[in-house]
């Protein structure tokens, strides 16, 4: 296993080994003790699945800190630009975001802490993502910022993606500005 960091502190890409033959392949996806020795999180308590076709845009999604959850997302069918943003007010590169493209091929994983928004984008005609989380879903607790914020600034491939209505009706960084879920406590 190893584990690389990105320029947002806490926001990590995980590879594992893996195995391929004639007869198809075999990952270990977590391993308590591996995860433990590189300071990732071992307390999951929900695993989710989802499957879009492409085009495909969810996000960007948290939930607060009256129920955060950070997620161990990987794509296990098809590939997805999966992408994480600073939401902590007072971080040094709050506002600023990640993306990584996570495939059934490359089978890497990446670990988006709380404080963080998250969403992804579906690059092939579908794809399957699957995500542990340290916390569990609270609809009480969750916010959206808009996709296309423009201060966030992501370039996403697919131009006019697939959305849900709430995904069209994000907020942008500016009105999650007036009530911030998160604030930068420096490590």
């Amino acid at each position: 296993m190893h584990v690389s960091t990105t320029p947002l502190e806490g926001v990590l890409v995980i590879d594992t080994d893996f195995f391929r033959d004639e007869r198809g392949f075999f990952i270990e996806v977590y391993h308590e003790q591996r995860f433990r020795e590189h300071g990732l999180p071992t307390n999951f308590v929900q695993d989710n699945h989802s499957r879009s076709g492409k085009a495909v845009l969810r996000g960007f999604h948290y939930q607060d800190m009256t129920a955060p959850m950070g997620k161990l997302v990987r794509c296990t069918a098809g590939a997805i630009l999966d992408v994480a943003v600073d939401l902590r007010v007072g971080s040094p590169t709050f506002g600023r975001y990640v993306a990584i493209e996570l495939t059934a091929e490359n089978m890497r994983q990446l670990w988006v802490p709380e404080g963080f928004g998250h969403a992804f984008q579906v690059l092939t005609d579908a794809a399957e993502v699957q995500y542990k989380c340290t916390g569990l879903y609270s609809p009480p607790s969750e916010g959206a910022i808009a996709w296309n914020d423009p201060d966030i600034g992501v370039d996403w491939p697919i131009k006019n993606p697939v959305l849900s209505q709430r995904d069209q009706n994000g907020m942008s960084l500016r009105q999650y500005l007036e009530n911030p879920a998160f604030h930068y406590r420096p490590a």
